[in-house]
């Protein structure tokens, strides 16, 4: 048998080439997100940057720790705390005994033709980095400066937030900040809060200085731990998080689509084959040996093919980290490691999908009789095996159970990423399955008008389609996943984009919202300035603090709040308040959402404030869950030390919001602020305006959908290298040589339609869910269906199509392939 696969394999090198092409490519997909993947689980080590030769930092509480007791164990839960403490005074006076204290400051400066993440220190605290001057010298007064960087020299007038500065010296740029240095005086006015200091004295003494002083919370740092006192130390490990999550859900798309792929494309290829399987059944050749023919085959196939993609897939890897890089997507340390799994695992992965998508599809030819094959040669007269059918009815109850019950039960899950991501694959699956029986009906309907059009040529495409019902599905299966992914995911994040707009937009009843340039927050001075304009009592600002609370006594649970006062919030917000009312907000109260424990009006519940104060609340309101940006309110002596980050001004009746706008431009002129009208700010903070998730989702589809779109071609190559005989016999019977290829490729154009319209079967059902979800949690938007990027999708597809059909077959009947009887 081998030997006969040989000779035969001359007559059927399209098929074979095919089947190598789609497995490298998928497995190269594989291989190169597993690379990829594996590069993104560990950060390089990073050392102290601000404070790299300073002796001792210490900085104050900046976790709150508690203590939690199960099944005779205990734990301790840690988070961040939102408003860190600065060391507390009787520290301060300790360590003052011991050496010399140099406090930390840093705050935010915008200053015209700057940076944009220009960040202000002391002059005192440079020497820790350790910054030297290279031009100039040390600021003395209140209007001088220090630069880092070369974008301003000493004598350049600065015009900044705070006032114009002069620039008097300038620093080396150290690469991980944009540095304003001003007097140790003028940056304690900026900024009075000092959370951090630098002692120049012996580790040990500082250590026991602070635990004699009784300073809860306050740590000594030294050596690489000193890396903590730096701005963001964190940011290596949410890069590698946030790394994880694009490389995981990409890697998981695209194993998805590569496996699909390869299995069709081998099905079909063992499909393709079947009047040679009838051939060999009717000499003698038993079932056994067809299947261990057609598995040494896949094996062989497979094991060049998986080789192959690995060495392509090792090599894109580079390029991909590479791009991620340039697109801000990954940090700068970002490189592909000497990982070897992800290669096996890829290896091993196409393989095992070769061997199994040849021998389902062998499984059928090898049971068959011999005249019973050789009928079956010419038509598909039973598509659907048992085993198919009980797979893509399993996976199609699978999908619209747990969708239902994630409808009853948790709706908010239906989303999330991990979910909207992974459920179109189920479906998707479950609908390629069942192709074959929906191709049929679909075939019919797509052609129908043509059908009815003056001569045969639509009536051939009709008929056709509907005959060949294999060859259909399979050359629709890439347009299927295509199209159902980039709707189900586009659509998808639209959709929740739209939805958390709506949000947005009905709980603000402000004309205005006026946001800091910086994360330091408005001055008192400029409140006063901005409260003039807005009258006082419709004007509300806002600061950004979070609240802790342990729920069932283990978990530790973080969640956003707004500190406000609760007679502005109720003129300028429309809370979507399900219980309670927003007037009844005080300071010995709170205003939650139902996801909490424990969200009843009246009950009272103990938490932890943003600085990590204990407290216990009652709750004066519940709103509704949404789409989880509805986080809890509190009054702003709940919230201490947080910054006013926003302010929310509604006009009186009969005011003029062209004059007003301008007033609250000048109020905010000297701190930098922004002023947006109502529907600028909904634009500005709605998800779509990430750029990162816009990219990162793009690079996902854009992967996926090249693999497939080569897919496509490749197997409509396949397809007509196979119907020779078929378009020599239309030949025979007078059709011309462009009929013939009209023919070709108006039923290409007929399969492409026939998988896009599959495919937004599938992408409807899916946002269908995700729209059902949102309307139970009260989230009223209009469902988003991305119908511009299906079109290019499908016309994209639609010209490969008709490219990889059009020019095989031009080729086949140029070259005199007109023996339609030839053995």
């Amino acid at each position: 048998m081998p030997s006969t696969a040989l000779r035969t394999l001359r007559h059927r090198w399209p098929t074979f080439v095919g089947s190598f092409v789609a497995l490298s490519l998928g497995v190269a997909l594989i291989a190169a997100m597993g690379l990829a993947l594996a590069s993104a689980q560990d950060a390089p080590a990073r050392g102290p940057e601000r404070f790299a030769a300073a002796p001792v930092v210490v900085r104050g509480q900046d976790t709150l720790t508690v203590r939690t007791s199960t099944d005779d164990r205990t734990r301790i839960r840690t988070r961040r705390l939102a408003q860190p403490r600065p060391v507390p005074d009787a520290v301060v006076a300790k360590l003052r005994r011991l050496g010399t204290v140099v406090q930390d400051r840093s705050f935010a400066v915008h200053a015209e033709r700057g940076p944009a993440d220009l960040v202000g220190h002391p002059w005192s605290t440079a020497a820790f980095a350790p910054y030297e001057l290279d031009a100039g010298r040390a600021p003395r007064a209140a209007d001088e400066v220090v630069v880092s960087g070369d974008w301003a020299r000493p004598g350049a007038r600065l015009r900044t937030g705070d006032g114009t500065v002069r620039v008097v010296g300038t620093v080396a740029g150290l690469g991980f900040e944009n540095a304003v240095f001003h007097t140790d005086a003028r940056a304690a006015r900026l900024s009075p809060r000092s959370l951090q200091l630098v002692v120049d004295a012996d580790p040990g003494a500082v250590r026991k200085a602070v635990r004699a002083s009784g300073g809860s919370g306050v740590r000594v740092l030294t050596g690489d731990a000193r890396r903590h006192a730096d701005a963001d130390p964190d940011r290596d490990s949410e890069a590698l998080t946030a790394m994880n999550a694009m490389f995981g859900t990409a890697g998981g798309v695209s194993g998805f689509v590569s496996v699909f792929v390869v299995a069709s494309t081998f099905a079909f290829a063992v499909a393709q084959r079947r009047r040679e399987f009838g051939l060999l059944r009717t000499a003698g050749a038993t079932p056994g040996q067809i299947r261990r023919m057609v598995a040494a085959e896949a094996l062989a196939v497979g094991v060049l093919a998986s080789a192959a993609g690995c060495v392509l897939g090792a090599r894109g890897a580079p390029r991909l980290a590479a791009w991620a890089v340039q697109e801000g997507l990954a940090p700068r340390w970002f490189t592909i490691g000497d990982h070897t799994w992800p290669c096996h695992a890829a290896f091993w992965t196409g393989l095992l999908v070769a061997l199994c998508g040849a021998l389902a599809a062998s499984w059928r030819a090898g049971r068959t009789g011999p005249a019973e094959a050789l009928r079956e040669a010419s038509v598909d007269t039973r598509p659907m095996t048992w085993g198919r059918w009980l797979a893509g009815s399993a996976l199609l109850a699978t999908g619209a159970v747990t969708l239902v019950l994630a409808l009853v039960t948790a709706p908010g899950e239906l989303l999330q990423r991990k979910t909207y991501v992974s459920r179109p694959m189920l479906l998707i699956t479950a609908v390629a399955l069942l192709a074959p029986v929906l191709v049929r009906p679909s075939a019919r309907l797509v052609a129908w008008l043509p059908a009815r059009l003056p001569g045969a040529g639509g009536m051939l495409v009709r008929e056709n389609a509907a005959a060949g019902v294999r060859r259909t599905a399979a050359v629709a299966a890439p347009v299927l996943v295509t199209v159902a992914l980039a709707g189900s995911l586009l659509g998808a994040t639209a959709t929740l984009g739209g939805a958390k707009a709506t949000e947005a937009r009905e709980r603000t009843a402000a004309d205005f919202v006026v946001a800091p340039a910086g994360d330091t927050g408005f001055d008192e001075p400029t409140l006063k300035r901005i409260r003039a304009v807005g009258g006082g009592t419709g004007v509300a600002a806002s600061s950004s603090s979070a609240v802790y609370v342990l729920e069932d006594g283990v978990a530790l649970i973080r969640s956003d709040a707004r500190a406000v006062e609760p007679g502005p919030l109720a003129a300028t917000a429309r809370l979507p308040l399900a219980a309670g009312k927003a007037e009844d907000l005080d300071d010995d109260s709170i205003i939650v959402n139902e996801e909490w424990a424990e969200h009843t009006v009246g009950d009272r519940v103990d938490v932890w404030l943003g600085d990590g104060t204990r407290r216990s609340l009652r709750i004066a309101a519940v709103m509704t869950t949404g789409t989880g940006d509805n986080g809890a309110y509190v009054t702003p002596r709940n919230a201490p030390a947080a910054p006013v980050d926003r302010v929310d001004v509604r006009l009186a009746a009969g005011a003029d919001p062209a004059a007003a706008a301008s007033d609250l431009r000048e109020a905010v002129r000297t701190s930098g602020g922004k002023v947006l009208t109502k529907d600028e700010w909904v634009r500005a903070t709605s998800p779509g305006a990430d750029r990162t998730t816009r990219v990162g989702l793009f690079m996902v589809l854009g992967i996926a959908l090249l693999y497939t779109g080569i897919s496509l071609a490749n197997t409509m190559v396949m397809a007509t290298s196979d119907r020779t005989r078929e378009l020599t016999v239309l030949r025979l019977a007078g059709a011309t040589r462009w009929q013939v290829l009209r023919l070709v490729a108006a039923e290409a154009l007929t399969v492409v339609v026939i998988g896009g319209l599959l495919g937004t079967l599938v992408a409807g059902l899916n946002l269908v869910g995700m729209w059902g979800a949102l309307g139970l949690l009260s989230v009223s938007t209009p469902l988003v269906i991305p119908w511009a990027t299906l079109g290019a999708i499908l016309c994209a597809c639609a010209a490969l199509a008709v490219a990889a059909s059009v020019v095989p077959a031009g080729l086949a009947l140029r070259a005199g392939r007109d023996a339609p009887y030839r053995p």
